[in-house]
């Protein structure tokens, strides 16, 4: 194996191709009673902070009955039971903390209606599921996933839901949030049928928009793509019956998961499953000419399918502390723009279903953002993302693997040694990622980076990294020993390791006719922001 591989990127500063719109700033999870807690306050401002543009969150469990404490995969807000003569009682409370912390942290809500009060439910077994990492998936599914039984209390529950929120934050402010109708019904959330499910979301986007006309509303966040027959089926005769039915929709949501396996002796990433499910339900949709002109939530975007499998149960997941998170967002997140050019669709966002698990083990293997308070490296590459902006720019590597490929295979030969960039009214951002689906070590890429067009001043150059030795907390934390009570001043030094590291400040760089010449080394699974600013 050579020690490292030649790379040649052009960046076009004076070729603009058009607007850079976000779509990786929406966020997910299914514990919503960790919202509310110190660290999960915490993060939801740090994700405000990733860029200009607010994040979206979305979570699950708003409507679940319950006692409002956290667990893997349940949460609980206990808005809705009824009194002895059946009559229906609304509590907002833990609601109410909820979207507190929100729209106190400056984040914009992905309202999640579902699931079914255990008074609304019919379901012949136990209300709610006692998961464990261990466990079946499967043994999530109890009374919270029935249809509701009497679709007038239910829509009078989204209903009073929707007044209460304009009431408490702002009709204007609310009426701005996306609303959409449940999660992954053609799987384990939902045991009732597919025409029971159409006639749920109409009774829910309707109360909505009693209440809330001007909002938005979509579904039906259906999961998997292309190797699940099912969900297939699920979106055809959904978007069918909004056809027929003139059902509300103001926006289309499926989820994308991705097949991490252990091979031989390390975990190798499934980047092509995630992204043949967008491709496969961006085909769906194309199926419909009269919904093409609707925006597309990608309601959860992921290199696999259960944020609270921990690796310590499930060894394929144990990408999920260090830089192969991060480095596998990007490619994922920048390759999802360029599948729903290929098909002429409006991706709006796609959600990354990771946030955090309070009282847990340091570094446990959970697909999460922060652990016990201390950012993860894949948070730094989102914050790299948050600092493109303005418009895209034309690009071009000599290391670049054809998007076909990677939908067909994945990164299994070479490494994809890819670039994007954008330019603002102060400056250029160039993003470059060296990602390969396996995790083992692999040569450098000597990235040689030739910027043209440049008008004006010499730019100062400020270079930020993620990798195996940069904004990597869990590196640090395993030079420590991996300490499960590390010390206050441990606790700083690893808080501080969470953060994106600048490797690179220079005042002014070289600009030779318009030119400029940038080098730098980039490791396997590694990403660089290098931001040029007049």
């Amino acid at each position: 194996m050579s020690s490292s591989i030649d790379v040649s990127i052009a960046v076009h500063a004076d070729r603009r191709t058009g607007p850079y719109k976000p779509l990786w700033n929406w966020f997910g999870y299914d514990e919503p009673n960790y919202t509310y807690s110190e660290h999960g306050k915490k993060l939801l401002r740090e994700l405000t902070e990733l860029s200009p543009e607010p994040p979206l969150i979305r979570t699950h469990n708003l409507l679940t009955s319950g006692d409002g404490l956290p667990a893997l995969k349940w949460g609980s807000t206990n808005a809705y039971t009824e009194d002895a003569n059946g009559k229906p009682v609304y509590d907002w409370t833990v609601m109410d903390k909820i979207f507190d912390a929100y729209v106190e942290a400056g984040n914009i809500p992905l309202v999640q209606i579902g699931f079914t009060p255990e008074a609304l439910s019919d379901f012949d077994g136990e209300y709610r599921h006692h998961w464990a990492p261990n466990d079946k998936y499967a043994t999530i599914t109890t009374g919270w996933t029935a249809p509701p039984n009497d679709l007038k209390k239910w829509g009078d529950l989204i209903e009073a839901w929707a007044n209460h929120m304009a009431d408490r934050y702002g009709r204007d402010v609310v009426e701005s949030w996306p609303w959409e109708v449940w999660n992954e019904p053609d799987g384990h959330y939902w045991t009732g049928t597919i025409p029971q499910f159409c006639e749920m979301y109409d009774v829910s986007a309707k109360a909505v928009k009693r209440a809330l006309p001007k909002a938005r509303v979509g579904g039906p966040h259906v999961c998997g793509g292309f190797n699940s027959p099912k969900a297939q089926t699920f979106m055809r005769e959904f978007l069918q019956h909004v056809v027929d039915h003139n059902s509300p929709i103001d926006f289309i949501a499926f989820h994308a998961k991705g097949n991490p396996v252990v091979y031989k002796d390390h975990v190798r990433m499934g980047i092509h499953k995630q992204l043949k499910d967008i491709d496969t339900h961006l085909g769906i949709i194309n199926e419909f000419p009269s919904l093409r002109h609707l925006p597309i939530v990608i309601g959860e975007s992921d290199p696999e399918g259960c944020a609270a499998c921990s690796a310590r149960y499930h060894p394929q997941n144990g990408y999920r502390n260090g830089p192969l998170y991060g480095v596998y967002v990007v490619e994922s997140m920048l390759r999802t723009y360029e599948l729903a050019a290929r098909a002429n669709l409006t991706i709006e966002g796609a959600v990354t279903w990771a946030f955090l698990f309070d009282d847990q083990p340091w570094f446990d293997g959970f697909r999460d953002l922060a652990t016990n308070g201390v950012d993860k490296a894949v948070l730094n590459g989102f914050r790299m993302l948050g600092k493109l902006g303005g418009d895209w720019l034309e690009t071009a590597s000599t290391q670049r693997q054809p998007l076909a490929d990677l939908v067909a295979d994945g990164v299994r030969g070479a490494p994809d040694v890819n670039v994007v960039a954008t330019r603002d009214d102060t400056g250029v951002s160039v993003l470059v990622y060296h990602y390969h689906d396996d995790d083992e070590a692999g040569p450098s890429a000597e990235v040689t980076i030739t910027v043209d067009g440049w008008t004006g001043k010499a730019p100062a150059l400020r270079h930020y990294r993620m990798d195996e030795t940069h904004s990597n907390a869990f590196g640090v934390w395993k030079a420590m020993g991996s300490p499960q009570n590390p010390t206050r001043a441990q606790y700083a030094e690893l808080e501080a390791a969470g953060q994106l590291a600048e490797i690179e400040t220079v005042g002014a760089v070289a600009v030779d006719n318009g030119k400029i010449l940038l080098r730098t080394t980039l490791p396997r699974q590694g990403v660089s922001l290098l931001r040029l600013e007049a």
